[in-house]
């Protein structure tokens, strides 16, 4: 049997890649850095491997045994070094494939045209595939331009702004041409390329079937919500300038933000028409494409989105470990007289449109702050209203841990000169349920401990109004049959 690794599963495309491996039946692998995050996801036929691609020992381990290998892995969020951990990763995984005796490799890239001067992300990613190919290793590599799809980083920005600006005074980028893809059909060509005849491994443009503009798209989007727009060009907002307008805009931060915007400046054009010969996948226009991604959002959350991937956020991703400066920790609790089930409930529901039960418009403020100071801010929202699994976004956390009507546990993902976990549990006590709240601070150096020291009144009163807040809402929930 065609033994199947897939990486970047608990990402955009990897997850809608793995949802559709699992319904074909493909005898499938995960290597993924956080096993809990697909836990509840995977099917129990899938084997969820821990490993790291910068780990050439769990990369043996994960790549023992496969046919084919799907690199799905990406460093676009982890910061200004993202191109060199890039090649650092495609390059033990092509040595480490090559070892295992892999016979395909399929990856996903970007379109651009090399002699233009691609931007770094653009350049980055089909930097990969040519590492990916230096191994030796046979692969099909696929560069598609912006792909379409409810949670899609390119349809949240051009949702949000649609969404939130009657008039938009636009950069150029506004006006480069752009050949857009549905998520369907993107995971529709990467399970083909399992099927490929031996010797088809080569570079394959995909694209949709229209050559239009971002202004063409978001013009579409709002024709379709039955708004009107208006686009006003103007070729002056530089990217880091235009970078730092969708952040405040749109869920997009200042660090993803700029890499993308600079990506904006190139057409990215479907040039070599050699998919249309070698797969039977029929793109979809980005008519179809924008009407299927509002019939999802409309459900209220998005299969997948690219900001639960762990890249999104930049940080590392361990709970405790080795511990830098002084650890500070503020606890508190209070009693409801509810079950924990309804003890747990506004718990599960925190942040997003929900909010945090008290000084909201505080959490905004150290929002904006954050996206000033080239964090993520508070505009990622959360996935679900009502439902959170581990490794996903909320706002400006990450869910580290969850537990039903037992815990959650965030880890912080917005600037500070440290380390900060925000936990919530449930106990059972006399007359009802404890809910504990802790707020967990590693300060880093110096700056850590002026840090804490100058917001504790203020986290010290949000914090308590928090779980005040949190208390009224349990009280008044009852529990449905």
């Amino acid at each position: 049997m065609n033994r199947v690794l897939l990486t970047g599963s608990t990402g955009y495309v990897g997850g809608r890649l793995l949802a559709e491996l699992e319904r074909r039946g493909a005898a499938l692998r995960c290597l993924v850095r956080r096993p809990e995050m697909l836990r509840g996801r995977a099917a129990a036929s899938t084997e969820i491997v821990e490993g790291d691609a910068l780990d050439p020992a769990s990369l043996d381990r994960s790549l023992d045994g496969i046919v084919s290998a799907y690199y799905l892995i990406h460093s676009m969020g982890s910061g200004e070094d993202f191109a060199a951990r890039d090649r650092a990763a495609a390059g033990a995984f092509g040595q480490a494939a090559r070892r295992a005796g892999v016979r395909r490799l399929i990856y996903l890239g970007g379109l651009g045209d090399s002699s233009s001067g691609l931007s770094a992300h653009l350049k980055s990613r089909q930097e990969t595939g040519d590492i990916l190919r230096s191994s030796g290793v046979p692969v099909v590599e696929l560069r598609a331009s912006v792909v379409i799809g409810s949670g899609s980083l390119s349809f949240e920005m051009i949702r949000a702004l649609v969404e939130r600006l009657p008039v938009m005074i636009c950069p150029r980028w506004v006006a480069v041409q752009t050949q857009p893809i549905a998520i369907e059909d993107v995971v529709g060509y990467l399970v083909a390329a399992l099927d490929l005849p031996v010797g088809s491994e080569r570079i394959y443009e995909i694209g949709g079937p229209d050559r239009l503009t971002y202004g063409d798209l978001m013009r579409e989007y709002a024709r379709q919500r039955g708004l009107k727009r208006l686009l006003i060009p103007v070729p002056l907002l530089t990217p880091r300038l235009s970078s730092l307008w969708l952040g405040l805009v749109t869920p997009l931060y200042a660090r993803v933000g700029r890499k993308l915007v600079d990506s904006l400046r190139n057409p990215t054009l479907v040039r070599d028409r050699a998919a249309a010969g070698a797969f039977s996948v029929a793109p979809r226009g980005p008519r179809e494409a924008i009407a299927r991604a509002l019939v999802n959002e409309d459900r209220e959350f998005a299969e997948t989105r690219w900001s639960d991937a762990v890249s999104s956020g930049g940080l590392k991703e361990t709970y405790g470990g080795e511990l830098r400066g002084t650890r500070f920790v503020d606890t508190r609790s209070t009693t409801v007289p509810v079950p924990a089930a309804a003890a747990f409930r506004p718990i599960r529901r925190i942040g997003g449109a929900t909010g945090w039960y008290y000084g909201n418009a505080l959490w905004r403020l150290r929002g904006f702050v954050d996206l000033l100071a080239g964090g993520i801010g508070l505009r990622r929202g959360r996935r679900s209203p009502d439902e959170l699994g581990p490794g996903e976004a909320l706002d400006f956390w990450r869910v580290e841990s969850v537990e039903p009507d037992r815990l959650l546990r965030l880890r912080a993902e917005m600037r500070v000169p440290g380390r900060a976990w925000l936990q919530f549990e449930t106990t059972p006590a006399p007359g009802g349920t404890e809910i504990r709240q802790t707020a967990i601070f590693d300060a880093s150096g110096l700056l850590g401990l002026m840090y804490w020291y100058a917001l504790y009144p203020l986290h010290h009163f949000v914090f308590a109004g928090m779980l005040r807040g949190i208390a009224r809402s349990a009280s008044g929930v009852s529990i449905a049959p």
